[in-house]
């Protein structure tokens, strides 16, 4: 049974424990709101450019001599998962979410004798890959040294990306990250983004009589960059608020945890309390009584 000194010392270790999850809770709640704003503004510009694309790609049929981002190589033997992962912990079951698709995602596609490489953003998940899958690390990117990823980085990785793709390094890329519905949920998805699949024209759009100038394979070489970077953009927005939300409820259940533990070390430690002072209490009335 511990002493009483060392359950003092336990209670105490415990709550400053709390007040550390207790300070970053309050820290990721102020975050989130700022990163939830972010994501969901870049959600309609998104939604409104993929309209644009589909009405284009609904007039043109895919051949050689469409723009190679939308028509791709013809083949896919091999493919590059790019996995988007945080630089900080303490934040639940976010990164690790993240790894566990892309990593089941890589064993199906090696099962079906594919040629698996990643890409990999963020410093989290670069061990568990490193280890499982030592010599199919292509390339990282490095965010340690930006406070949030943004729309800089996303132009750096689609600039790389394409660069990748235009070597012949790739045939197919899939995007892992972490789509934010909300503080108690945020939904590992993966996103092929090149080629980048043609996206479905709305409802009552394809039929309008529209010419464009120049042509419609012209406009969509010019946009599909734009389209994979807007991509790329909007994961790593989605990735921010979901990290904050994860780490936000990591940090509550912590301190709610920290509770209970100093509640239950204190019972210990009263009730050890007690029974150190019956015991003297036993014995100094058992030498009075054989004086």
């Amino acid at each position: 049974m511990a002493s009483l000194k060392e359950l003092k010392g336990r209670i105490n270790s415990v709550k400053s424990t709390q007040k550390i999850t207790k300070a970053k809770q309050m820290v990721a709640a102020a975050k989130l709101r700022k990163a939830q704003a972010a994501a969901e503004a870049a959600r309609p510009y998104a939604s409104r450019l993929a309209e644009v694309m589909g009405s284009l790609a609904s007039r043109i049929t895919v051949s050689e001599s469409s723009p190679r981002l939308l028509a791709g190589t013809g083949k896919s033997q091999v493919h590059l998962l790019v996995v988007a992962n945080s630089d900080r912990g303490l934040c639940g079951a976010f990164n690790s979410n993240i790894i566990k698709a892309a990593r089941q995602k890589a064993l199906a596609l090696q099962a079906e004798g594919k040629t698996v490489l990643f890409y990999l953003i963020g410093r989290k998940g670069r061990a568990v890959f490193r280890r499982e899958f030592p010599k199919a690390i292509h390339a990282e990117f490095d965010t340690t040294q930006v406070r949030e990823p943004g729309f800089t980085e996303a132009e750096a990785i689609a600039a790389q990306l394409v660069t990748l793709y235009g070597q012949g390094v790739f045939d197919v890329a899939h995007l892992f990250y972490s789509k934010f519905r909300s503080a108690l949920l945020q939904v590992p998805t993966e996103q092929q983004i090149i080629p980048v699949p043609a996206p479905k024209a709305q409802p009552g759009t394809t039929g309008a009589v529209v010419e464009y100038e120049p042509d419609e394979e012209e406009i969509l070489a010019a946009l599909l960059p734009r389209y994979l970077r807007t991509q790329i953009f909007g994961a790593l927005l989605e990735n921010a608020a979901s990290e904050q939300g994860a780490s936000m409820t990591a940090m509550d259940n912590a301190t709610r945890n920290a509770g209970d533990l100093i509640n239950r070390l204190t019972i210990q430690y009263n009730r050890s309390r007690q029974a150190a002072i019956t015991t003297e209490l036993i014995e100094i009335i058992a030498g009075a009584e054989a004086l």
